[in-house]
């Protein structure tokens, strides 16, 4: 009787969280709204606006995901208590063991619900870049700038997001000097937002005859793929547009031709670059398109006041703007905002970035 006394007692605190879930999520607003969006995809007349029904689909998936998950998770919970309370009156235990594993079940998509509430920030739902900078240190900071290109690439992949590389260029020896890798999939730009900062690297240099110890900066700076309803107007007096030879591993991909393109944004000196194509006229587009973005993003922060003008974080890629610390010869990673701290550094460099992510996004960051 204990035994089932326990399981009441669970399934009432899962009606008590749902209960809450709701009122946090305005849970019979979206309901409404996605009754109403329905109705105006159901019009001859929205079609003829392939925008508008982009947007609305976006919309659509968004809250159809949030009042779905909740109308299932209350399904499941009424059916695991109609079965519990048949157990007791027949007193048969045999089904004690099917509930327990489906208050397992119930648990496990409320804890990921909840979760995903603190996707609530502005864009959170959308695709992004992330732009990846090694700083000073030339050979030893172009490799670790490579090292970070290749953890987010594995990290991205572990989530089944799709990922682009839209720029990247070559180190003067080894590694990369920057890269743009567009990632696309549910809450991409809410995973990754925190990421934005600098990321230094201590380590026994193996490009250092003499095996001493370097330190090591590259930055990251991640901004969401705005949608196309968000207007930010772009001067092209403002904009110096340079073309040059897309770089390469070398073989039958390596441009013949100057398509790729950088563009600079004179007022900011903000840059963007795409070379993911062969046309200079679709590389122009994405550049210009990533300008854009960059320059919401910079709007938004200094609207909110939520971190320093982008210039002045990526100014000095060095001590300042730090968010996680790497040393690699004594097998620590520390993160410097949350105190999240593993000794496990293969498994972080491989795209396990989870555990720091999340405690970032719980603590508000």
């Amino acid at each position: 009787m204990l035994h089932k006394k326990n399981i009441t007692n669970q399934i009432n605190h899962f009606i008590k969280r749902i209960k809450n879930l709701k009122r946090y999520l305005d849970y019979n607003k979206k309901e409404i709204r996605l009754q109403e969006i329905n109705f105006e995809l159901s019009l001859p007349e929205t079609w003829k606006i392939k925008k508008s029904v982009h947007i609305l689909n976006k919309e659509k998936s968004i809250l159809y995901s949030i009042v779905y998950n909740i109308h299932e998770i209350e399904k499941k919970i009424k059916e695991t208590n109609f079965y519990l309370q048949l157990s007791m009156e027949e007193k048969d235990n045999t089904l004690l063991q099917d509930i327990m594993i489906e208050i397992k079940k119930i648990e496990i998509n409320i804890n990921k619900l909840e979760f995903y509430c603190m996707f609530s920030k502005k864009n959170d739902n959308s695709n992004c870049y992330i732009d990846i900078q090694s700083g000073s240190g030339g050979t030893e900071a172009q490799d670790w700038a490579y090292i970070l290109f290749r953890m987010y690439l594995k990290w991205a992949d572990k989530k089944k997001f799709k990922t682009e590389i839209i720029e990247e260029s070559p180190g003067e020896k080894v590694g990369i000097k920057s890269a743009t890798i567009k990632i696309s999939g549910e809450y991409a730009f809410g995973w990754l937002r925190t990421e934005t900062g600098v990321h230094r690297l201590i380590r026994k240099s193996p490009f250092d005859s003499g095996n001493r110890r370097h330190t090591s900066f590259s930055s990251t700076f991640v901004y969401p793929d705005i949608d196309n309803s968000i207007d930010i107007n772009i001067s092209l007096s403002d904009l110096r547009i340079d073309v040059y030879r897309a770089s390469g591993s070398g073989g039958q991909h390596v441009n013949k031709t100057e398509s790729a393109v950088r563009i600079t944004h004179l007022p900011t000196n903000l840059v963007t670059q795409c070379q993911s194509n062969r046309s200079q006229h679709k590389n122009k587009e994405q550049a210009i398109k990533q300008m854009q973005a960059k320059l919401y993003a910079i709007q938004q922060k200094k609207q909110q006041d939520e971190k320093k003008i982008l210039e002045q974080d990526k100014s000095d890629i060095t001590w300042g703007s730090q968010i996680r610390s790497y040393i690699l010869d004594i097998s620590k990673i520390k993160d410097l905002r949350t105190g999240v701290e593993t000794n496990d550094i293969q498994s972080v460099l491989n795209g396990n970035l989870d555990e720091f992510i999340e405690k970032s996004l719980k603590m508000g960051l």
